[in-house]
């Protein structure tokens, strides 16, 4: 009787060892099935809910200051939400759209010009060019291609003002997302800190990591955009082209929007120096817009940000492009963050390792 007694005690806690790791197996399996189920459903508001983050983060300083003044959390992140918006949105859709338009204009005066056959005679006094030139125009309709450009662009203009569905919903998300990050920003952090295994510490390095890097991407990227204009800026001016500041700045501001760029400016003015006659000054700024303008920003926008973030420039420069690929847009943002975040948690494994030893 006694021998069954000590079987059974000694079974006893097996199997209660056996039961708290199958519960854990099982918790864990959940997690992950939550997890994975989680990210299907936020994946479509990834693009909106980064938006909203980096302005959340650009316009903290402001929000302090109104809230200071109205002292009302919902109101004040409202009043800070109709900044942003005006800041952000209606300077960048009218510009932008007026910038497209004259793009737009200009391809159509190039595709004009192509049609009305005079530029061959500019080509007389260019034997070796011509024949290139004429080869190019019978083989890929360059009347054709500039007249479709010319539309492209004016249909990409129109979408400035009227919007697509999708776009116009992913703005509106970003601006609800905004308000809630504003009003309720610290009882976020606060959970996301009773949440996380790591320390309250560990988790304020990390919320600072996050904000560091945001901002070394838009200083990079106005950073980037404002080297682009004046470089552009500067040929147009060694070249005797009109006006070049104005087309400095808006070369600039075209480099800070998605899709847009510089070549939207130099390239149909280079195409109006061609056929106009002079071939020198085409090619010079086709080179110089193709070769240095068009690549600074592969290569100065990851030395930048790496800088400021103590990151290899290969690295940053992985994070930008694969961020991009992997997200679009707005994986400018998260492709830096998701580098930066991980080599933050490696840096605290390490530390944990070491106390450990």
């Amino acid at each position: 009787m006694a021998k069954n007694v000590s079987v059974q005690a000694t079974i006893a806690p097996d199997r209660l060892l056996t039961t708290r790791r199958s519960r854990a197996v099982a918790l864990l399996v959940a997690f992950a099935v939550g997890a994975v189920v989680c990210y299907l459903l936020a994946v479509s508001f990834l693009p909106a809910l980064t938006w909203a983050l980096v302005l959340a983060i650009m316009f903290h300083p402001l929000h302090r200051r109104i809230l200071k003044d109205l002292r009302y959390p919902g109101l004040a992140a409202a009043t800070t939400v109709v900044v942003a918006a005006f800041i952000v949105v209606v300077p960048i859709t009218f510009v932008a759209e007026r910038l497209v338009n004259e793009a737009a204009r200009g391809a159509q005066i190039v595709a004009d010009a192509l049609r009305s056959g005079n530029w061959r005679e500019a080509l007389a006094s260019y034997p070796r060019i011509a024949p290139v030139l004429l080869w190019m125009e019978t083989q890929l309709d360059l009347a054709g291609l500039a007249g479709n450009a010319a539309t492209l662009l004016t249909n990409y203009s129109a979408l400035f003002v009227r919007g697509s569905v999708a776009q116009i919903i992913n703005i509106v998300l970003t601006f609800y997302f905004l308000f809630y990050l504003l009003r309720d920003g610290r009882e976020a952090l606060a959970m996301l800190k009773n949440f996380s295994p790591l320390a309250s510490e560990e988790m304020n390095r990390l919320f600072l990591c996050v904000n560091r890097t945001v901002y070394a991407v838009i200083f990079g990227t106005f950073a980037v955009a404002a080297v682009q204009g004046t470089l552009g800026g500067l040929i147009f001016w060694l070249l005797g082209l009109p006006s070049p500041l104005v087309w400095g700045m808006i070369m600039g501001l075209l480099a800070i929007m998605p899709v847009l760029g510089a070549f939207i400016v130099w390239v149909p003015a280079a195409l109006s120096l061609a056929l106009s006659g002079e071939w020198e000054k085409a090619l010079v700024l086709v080179a110089w817009g193709a070769g240095v303008v068009a690549t600074v920003d592969n290569l100065l926008y990851p030395i930048l940000v790496g800088d400021r973030l103590k990151l290899h420039t290969v690295v940053a420069f992985i994070g930008m492009i694969g961020g991009i690929i992997v997200f679009g847009p707005a994986g400018v943002v998260i492709g830096p963050v998701i580098f930066t975040v991980m080599l933050l948690l490696l840096d605290i494994w390490r530390e944990h390792n070491r106390e450990n030893q």
